[in-house]
């Protein structure tokens, strides 16, 4: 049987061993065993490190890439999450590129200041305010 130790499958995919081990560790792909100290794995290894990576750039969480296995350790890609993904990177697509015409816009902005720039100011009124702590305001205080 053909096997790849830890090393080789470090190697072939791009991903540190600490990295293989923590993947391991979650249940995300599985050694068959050791050969001394390292951990060995079956060459279909590389390809469920592809889907991780895949995944994990897509922007799912670890939780959801070790849903996409099923308990025989196979894949089982769940079409209705791949869509909710794909609807969740359009949304950030949008957001994003309505960020650079904003930033091209501001660079390029014939106003004598960015305060005095209807369009600026537009910007500023869509930006979210989730997550950037709220100054206390002379009555908050």
């Amino acid at each position: 049987m053909d096997v790849l130790d830890i090393a080789e499958v470090a190697r072939r995919s791009g991903l540190p061993a600490s990295t293989l081990r923590y993947y391991e560790e979650r249940g995300l792909i599985v050694s068959t065993g050791r050969r001394g100290l390292r951990r060995l794995f079956d060459p279909a290894v590389l390809q469920h490190l592809s889907l991780i990576t895949v995944a994990s750039s897509a922007g799912f969480s670890l939780d959801e890439i070790a849903r996409m296995f099923g308990s025989d350790g196979q894949p089982h890609l769940d079409r209705e999450m791949f869509t909710a993904k794909a609807d969740e990177l359009d949304r950030k697509i949008g957001e994003l590129t309505a960020m650079r015409d904003g930033l091209r816009h501001a660079a390029a902005c014939p106003a004598p200041s960015h305060m005095e720039c209807t369009k600026f100011l537009g910007i500023l009124g869509q930006a979210p305010s989730a997550g950037i702590p709220r100054r206390k305001s002379i009555q908050d205080r």
